[in-house]
């Protein structure tokens, strides 16, 4: 890529890798961060892509059982801990946050480089271990088959894992104090963009979920090297008591997951349906309660692992109040679309994607908080298919969403309209095709992780195999359009989309110290009309 295929405000201070490598400007960052995050991302699809291909078939014919297990715990691992949590906050809001508030940069901007750092360097640590000869124990490490029976490199990739959970709380500290410090002079908290509010709430869980975690994965090592008697009980310990100190991270770490995604889609609907949002307030409050109630849930991973009964009444209760907010914020958004001017363009396509996959994904969990149901359904593709539905449907259908609508902010270039809802299309019906016969493959009783299943199963399987082959495709073509518009697409314009907001007041690409001079902060948040004029977008 040649440097006139950069927008100049990334020139400014020079082109060479240690300009960028010594950055403290907010958007380079949250660019570095694009890149590496992207680099895993098809790091962890590749391992899908040869699970999808060993499950075409009814036998484990393409890879051993052992490499299965390995394949799709690197899956599992990578796209959690290096993609799905870090991606909108430490890209979209690492770039969009001092925007939107009308500051000139974060909080902490030499905290900021630090994290991505950390972040590159717990990722590299737990690519080393799955390239060394992987880990077998699943994403989640259960003990005590990883304190005592695998012998893989569980301890190389926890380190891994420790490491970059201190990138996520060093993000989340700095967003907090920005929030709370850096607002433009009249934006009370009622006037922030709900991305904001988004960002603020995962930050929270951020800072006081994640040392639960990094103390979690420290015990595990520990008894692993040291035979210690915390987990293992052939030394005393509990393995239950790993299960609740991990999912008391864990769940909360879905919404580190989908708050971020919730916070693009009520930027993206209100502005191409041309409506205020309906409820902001509602939404702000609702955006609260999910990060609150989310710290309470956690048992309801644990239906059948020997808590009790009263244990798994009170979680399957309180899982069922945690639907209230999400279902506050898609009655919300529906609301906003009703008698809206909307337009379809590639963000637009995104945003309605997410709300429907959310929806269907948030549903089902409601079937796995019932207590008769999960004993049934907790060890089968059922869970797979709830899983992605709000990891993928929800949180990468977001993410795609707000890469096409601030691309034209960040580059100053427009992206290939036609292609670009093309590819959403492509996404929306090869994730369907991918992950909704998972949920019959559940009820009839096909078990997760296993590489060879009974025959009457395959041709469920072949439909989610084709599937997957589609949705790579819908996930390659933005890879490809992007790069083509840094070179070749049209002049963007300050804002394209017509769309409210700070950052938009800007030029694209913003300046390095983002507004020329201070923005005025507007008297109503999201005040679209539905009988304004809206630009149309470059074809």
């Amino acid at each position: 890529m040649t440097t006139d295929a950069l927008p100049d405000s990334y020139l400014d201070d020079g082109m060479t890798l240690r300009s960028w490598l010594t950055t403290t400007d907010h958007k380079r960052i949250a660019i570095l961060y694009a890149l590496s995050i992207t680099a895993f991302f098809f790091v962890g699809g590749a391992a899908a892509t040869l699970i999808r291909m060993e499950l075409a078939t009814p036998a484990g014919d393409l890879v051993s059982h052992d490499a299965y297990n390995k394949l799709f715990t690197a899956h599992g691992v990578i796209m959690v801990w290096l993609f799905l949590i870090p991606s909108i906050p430490s890209v979209l809001g690492n770039f969009l946050l001092p925007l939107m508030l009308g500051a000139r940069d974060l909080a902490f901007p030499r905290l900021n480089l630090l994290s991505w750092y950390l972040y590159m360097a717990g990722g590299l640590v737990t690519l080393e271990a799955l390239l060394l000869g992987g880990v077998d124990t699943g994403w989640t490490f259960y003990t005590p088959y990883s304190t005592m029976f695998s012998n893989t490199y569980v301890v190389l990739t926890l380190v891994g894992v420790f490491v970059t959970g201190f990138s996520s709380i060093l993000t989340g500290l700095n967003f907090i104090v920005t929030i709370h410090t850096l607002r433009a002079p009249a934006m009370g908290w009622f006037k922030l963009p709900l991305f904001a509010w988004a960002m603020y709430a995962t930050s929270l869980i951020l800072v006081l979920a994640t040392p639960v975690l990094a103390v979690t994965t420290l015990l595990v090592a520990a008894e692993r090297l040291f035979q210690i008697g915390i987990f293992d009980p052939a030394y005393g310990g509990d393995p239950l008591l790993f299960q609740h100190l991990f999912w008391f991270y864990s769940h909360p770490a879905v919404y580190i997951m989908v708050l971020p995604a919730m916070g693009v889609v009520s930027e993206v609907i209100p502005c191409f349906a041309r409506r205020p949002v309906y409820g902001y307030d509602t939404m702000a409050y609702a955006i609260l309660a999910i990060a609150s109630v989310g710290f309470l849930v956690w048992g309801h991973h644990m239906f059948v692992s020997g808590q009790s009964l009263a244990a798994s009444m009170t979680f399957s209760l309180l899982s069922f109040i945690v639907a209230i907010p999400s279902a506050i914020k898609v009655f919300n958004w529906t609301a906003t679309l009703y008698k809206g001017s909307i337009r379809f363009d590639a963000p637009m396509l995104y945003a309605l994607g997410f709300v429907g996959l959310f929806t269907i994904g948030g549903l089902t969990g409601l079937f796995l908080a019932s207590l008769a149901l999960d004993v049934h359904l907790t060890d089968t593709y059922f869970v797979v298919a709830h899983f992605h539905y709000i990891m993928v449907g929800g949180s990468v259908m977001a993410y795609f969403g707000g890469l096409h609508f601030w691309w034209p902010k960040a580059t100053g270039r427009m992206y290939p309209e036609v292609w670009a809802r093309i590819a959403a299309v492509l996404v929306f019906v090869g994730f369907n095709l991918t992950f909704f016969p998972q949920f019959i493959l559940g009820v009839e009783g096909m078990p997760r992780r296993y590489h060879a299943y009974p025959p009457q199963f395959q041709v469920l399987n072949l439909f989610s195999s084709t599937g997957a082959g589609v949705l790579a495709i819908g996930y390659l073509m933005p890879l490809v359009y992007f790069a083509w518009s840094l070179a070749r697409g049209k002049a963007a314009g300050d804002n394209p989309f017509g769309a409210k907001g700070l950052e938009w007041l800007t030029r694209s690409p913003p300046p390095t110290h983002n507004f020329d001079s201070p923005p005025v902060v507007p008297a109503r948040v999201y005040d679209y009309h539905a009988n304004e004029p809206q630009p149309r977008a470059v074809p």
